[in-house]
């Protein structure tokens, strides 16, 4: 298995922020910002000095989110070679500002004018075994105060319709697949993705990029006169998937069975009175429960695709590579309640999005973390943290001198963790994002003092030695 590895100040070694200090300033805030995600900038930057040297950072034209990103983005590219098959997730989350509206320009309503804030939309690349390689693509944007009610109206062009993001995406997925020949791309989005324009306006040549999107639940006309229901309620059972739903939403878990169904089909184009569409062709894949207990709802989902799906194993393979999806939501979450960016003190948008961009790194670092101690327990843990952060953490947590070999990555993320709260017993499996991340924090300061009181003895050593 091909790893992405390297330090976090790494994915900013290719930076070009017009400047050599300017440079090395961004790659030192993301250390520091990395070191501590919860803290805000002046906690996390420690000193009133290296506070000014952030915001002045984050407020210069030439730092944008866009330059911050892209030599995080080329590594990404980068790491995707070694991979002949690779999920470019997109998804859409909500910053919520409202707290901040008087005080931070730029932002627009939400959900209604009463909440305000802006929205981010990444591509997220993730191998189908889930390892997070890093980000490919990042569009944000505020909406207009007053706009409310204007985004879905029918008869705007799309490229004024915020849905053109998934398509804009896909465009961009599509074209970094020509430059890969080697690895295949597939675009996966969820049921805001399920746009005829994108299945029309991206078309997918042997060199480019594949896709695979939830379908929204309505009927669809095809070309020979049946309707999509029709033609799945046609179809043969390729096979039989059980799983155990999780709880949620005030539900208990429970076992679902569900039967997997596929159909090539043509569907005939929709009406627009922007543009003429043609029809397409695609592959629709249907996984329905059987038997749901009564009261409960149908556990059912509809996946489009232009890849064939004609046996049981690609059947299994499309639904194992849609839930893939589940990382870009860790990943959110990883970014809103690990690295509190929605308590971030700035006051203009053009400020906050490359704040947002060091920590959307910094929580894909975790996430990234996270995975490999599951995946790669045996790997020596100084391939994704220093000798300086592993023997700290070591030093306090075993209370003990660290041993000559690295330990085990597993052993060291379980140490890391018992400094965010995790107990580490037996029956506790393996820790996740959050005190992964707490842990992080108190491991940078705990490896600082570490190389602070070496420094002083070894001051100490010399002085003595002059006498």
């Amino acid at each position: 298995m091909d790893l992405p590895l390297g330090t976090l100040e790494g994915e900013l070694s290719g930076i070009d922020l017009g400047d050599v200090r300017r440079n090395r300033r961004a790659q030192q805030v993301l250390g520091q910002f990395g070191a501590k995600p919860r803290a805000s900038i002046p906690a996390a930057c420690g000193g009133w000095d290296e506070t000014r040297g952030a915001y002045r950072l984050l407020g210069h034209e030439r730092v944008t989110a866009a330059s911050v990103l892209a030599p995080h983005i080329a590594c990404t590219q980068e790491r995707l070679r070694a991979h002949s098959r690779v999920l470019c997730i997109q998804d859409t989350t909500e910053l919520d500002y409202t707290s901040k509206k008087e005080r931070m320009t730029g932002l627009g309503p939400l959900n209604d004018e009463t909440r305000w804030g802006l929205y981010l939309h990444p591509t997220l690349a993730v191998t189908p075994d889930r390892v997070p390689l890093g980000l490919l693509d990042l569009h944000s944007w505020a909406r207009e105060p007053g706009s409310l009610g204007e985004g879905k109206a029918a008869n705007r062009p799309l490229e004024e319709k915020e849905s053109v993001r998934w398509v804009d995406g896909f465009a961009n997925v599509n074209a970094l697949a020509e430059q890969l020949p080697n690895t295949r791309l597939t675009y996966i989005a969820d049921r805001e993705g399920d746009l005829y324009d994108l299945f029309v306006e991206a078309p997918c040549p042997e060199s480019g990029a594949d896709w695979l999107i939830r379908g929204q639940y309505h009927d669809r006309r095809l070309t020979d006169g049946r309707t999509l229901g029709e033609a799945l309620a046609a179809a043969p059972v390729l096979t039989t998937i059980t799983f155990t739903r999780p709880a949620g939403h005030g539900k208990p878990a429970r076992p679902v069975e569900q039967h997997l169904k596929a159909v090539r089909v043509t569907l005939k184009a929709p009406r627009r009175s922007d543009r003429v569409l043609s029809d397409v062709t695609v592959t629709a894949v249907l996984a329905t429960e059987v038997n749901p207990p009564p009261g409960e709802e149908l556990v059912q989902w509809l996946l489009l695709t232009n890849l064939p799906v004609d046996t049981p194993e690609q059947a299994l393979e499309k639904i194992a590579w849609y839930l893939c999806r589940w990382q870009v939501e860790v990943f959110f979450k990883i970014l809103k309640s690990g690295c509190k960016i929605e308590r971030l003190q700035l006051e203009q948008r053009e400020h906050l999005e490359p704040a947002l961009a060091l920590y959307m790194i910094i929580a894909w670092r975790v996430l990234l973390l996270t995975h490999l101690g599951r995946a790669c327990p045996e790997l020596p843990c100084n391939v994704v943290f220093d000798e300086a952060e592993w023997k700290a953490v070591y030093l306090v947590t075993q209370r003990q001198d660290p041993p000559a070999e690295p330990p085990s990555l597993d052993t060291m993320i379980r140490l890391v963790a018992t400094l965010g709260g995790f107990l580490n017993r037996k029956r506790d499996g393996f820790p996740g994002p959050q005190t992964l991340w707490i842990g992080l924090q108190r491991a940078a300061d705990f490896a600082l003092a570490l190389e602070a009181q070496r420094a002083l003895e070894s001051k100490r050593s010399v002085d003595s030695s002059s006498w």
